[in-house]
């Protein structure tokens, strides 16, 4: 039995002062609403249904609107109804049946007393909604979606929220100052960086567009700067945001597509920036770490633009500019979103040059850390025990809760045991280390005109056989996705409900050393061993174990409810049995 009601009501000025409200409750009492048209939808929550709506019907933003429906419960209080305003914002976006109208003006992921027995009741209400018409796909779907994952209206925990405020504060005093400047968000993996980094977008064009403090629903800690001159002073504001990995690029620019005042055009490679006629008031850069140096590029004629762009910004071409020397050069305000162990590749940007950039923020106060574990449900200490463990310095295991972590002894086991998760909850998939050659690659001469279902194995391990991932962009929701495995190319910056994490012969136990160590002869990304004759580096097997290790502990933090792990080594295997449940 539902103790929630949904009002109807027309939504135009005599119909909502002539609507009658024989309890009182549709003038004083907590509430959510949703006012829409056909393509339309706004979303907020009020101790007054009926006078807000008043209110609303004299904005000129929503005058195209045409109903509105009020939720009721007699639980709802002010919190739970800021939780189900939140979620409706976010499930309306990535459901994509309706465009969201509202500004992005500080959703909250807060706690309050008893918000876990509002959640079922929420899901109730959408499916009620869902039933109505106004929402086309299932919760399952919409909440595995990027859209859900990477949406401009995500709520913020309190770090978060707290990095937001912070940085448009700093960044408004540097308005005022007109001096330029370069902030850093550092956390590790799952904290919500690129989260951060695509709200503050959208923040920004929000309030850019802003009437004044009245389009602020929640009194958030943001929202003073939809008022009192600030929209002023973003006049024309140009804001873009770098994504180095293609595939990642290629969902936000989706994401962006979706939402008004984005628009795909504002997603950027670092080449992107480094020709731009005209530089940016504000860029935005998450994976900041995967910026270049100067190093060998994937084609001849990239290699060439990295030339021209330096000679064009800096006048000569020296090979130690860097594309984070493109994004500052190019932007009165740098907005790096960044975390060094996340770095993958020699080409990346090197330690000293990061170690550098943090600390001119730290001195500078503009240095922004992010600490809650958005993602791995087993919290933050998993993600060190992870790090740790590759290290080869692991703590004891923390306690996980109901978070799956298990060695599994074999390869075959755990495909069965991600394609029953999948089952269960969508988004499980297996990935490696690029410990295998990509014989059955797309780009590859001929490959394209042999169907999938033809082409080479990549991957063989026991009796089991796989083939790489065969789409570059948005592969963990690709149709042959279940079939293949995925490389750090294509899943870093993503989330996976469960990871099947093989970790391959590249990385095998010394056991005279006792030490992990890497094995060159069993890894095949050619950009990842790549050295750089033009300035004169040549990388070391400690070298590239670093890169190698950092992609094992992203590959292992990529599950929010579980990761499986299987080892090729088996002296390594046995070393990871002392630290992870195994099944056998």
């Amino acid at each position: 039995m539902t103790s929630f009601e949904i009002e109807k009501i027309p939504f135009d000025a005599d119909s909502i002062r002539d609507y009658p409200d024989p309890t009182g409750r549709l003038t004083n009492w907590p509430a959510v609403y949703a006012i829409n048209n056909r393509k339309d939808v706004y979303v907020g929550e009020t101790g007054s249904a009926l006078l807000r709506m008043a209110q609303h019907t004299r904005d000129p933003k929503k005058k195209h609107l045409d109903v509105a429906r009020i939720l009721l419960d007699d639980t709802f209080h002010r919190s739970a109804c800021y939780d189900l305003e939140s979620l409706l914002i976010q499930w309306f976006y990535s459901d994509g049946e309706y465009t969201v109208i509202n500004a992005n003006d500080g959703h909250r992921n807060e706690q309050y007393a008893g918000r876990q027995a509002f959640q079922p009741r929420f899901r109730e209400i959408f499916e009620v909604l869902r039933s109505r018409g106004l929402f086309r796909q299932s919760l399952e779907a919409i909440e595995n979606s990027d859209f859900f994952k990477l949406s401009p209206f995500k709520s913020l925990v309190p770090d978060q929220e707290r990095a937001v405020h912070d940085i448009l504060e700093a960044l408004f005093d540097d308005f005022e100052k007109s001096q330029s400047t370069t902030m850093v968000v550092s956390g590790n993996p799952g904290t919500g960086k690129t989260v951060i980094g695509i709200s503050l977008v959208k923040t920004l064009r929000d309030i850019e567009a802003a009437r004044g403090i009245d389009d602020a629903e929640q009194g958030s800690s943001i929202s003073d700067f939809f008022a009192g001159g600030y929209p002023e002073a973003l006049e024309g504001l140009r804001v873009g945001m770098v994504i180095p990995q293609q595939s990642l690029r290629s969902s936000i620019g989706r994401v962006f597509d979706r939402a008004p005042g984005l628009d795909r055009s504002m997603v950027l490679t670092a080449f992107d920036v480094g020709k731009a006629s005209e530089p940016y008031d504000v860029l935005i850069v998450d994976e900041a770490h995967r910026l270049n140096h100067r190093a060998n590029q994937a084609s001849g004629m990239l290699n060439k633009s990295f030339e021209e762009i330096n000679e064009r910004l800096f006048g000569s071409d020296s090979l130690e500019t860097t594309q984070l020397d493109w994004i500052r050069k190019q932007s009165k305000h740098s907005i790096l979103l960044m975390d060094a162990e996340q770095s993958v590749r020699p080409a990346d940007l090197p330690p000293e040059v990061i170690g550098e950039v943090v600390g001119e923020a730290k001195a500078s106060h503009h240095f922004f850390p992010l600490q809650t574990q958005m993602r791995v449900k087993a919290g933050e200490e998993y993600v060190r025990f992870v790090r740790g463990m590759l290290a080869g310095a692991p703590a004891p295991l923390p306690e996980l809760g109901e978070y799956e972590f298990l060695l599994i002894d074999e390869v075959g086991a755990m495909e069965t045991m991600i394609r029953k998760r999948n089952q269960e909850f969508g988004l499980a998939r297996l990935v490696a280390g690029y410990a295998w050659k990509w014989k059955s690659d797309p780009k590859k001469k001929g490959m394209k005109r042999i169907p999938l279902a033809k082409r080479p194995y990549d991957i063989e391990i026991e009796d089991r056989y796989w083939r790489w991932n065969s789409a570059d962009t948005d592969w963990i929701n690709s149709p042959a996705a279940l079939e293949e495995v995925g490389s750090i190319h294509t899943v870093q910056g993503y989330d996976l409900n469960y990871a099947g994490v093989i970790i391959g012969p590249d990385l095998r136990f010394d056991a005279e050393n006792g030490k992990i160590r890497f094995d060159r002869t069993h890894y095949f990304d050619k950009k990842g061993l790549e050295n750089n004759p033009k300035r004169g580096i040549s990388y070391t097997d400690a070298d590239i174990e670093r890169y190698v290790k950092n992609i094992y502990a992203v590959l292992l933090t990529r599950g929010i409810r579980g990761t499986f792990v299987y080892v090729c080594d088996e002296p390594l295997r046995e070393y990871f049995r002392a630290f992870i449940p195994t099944v056998s």
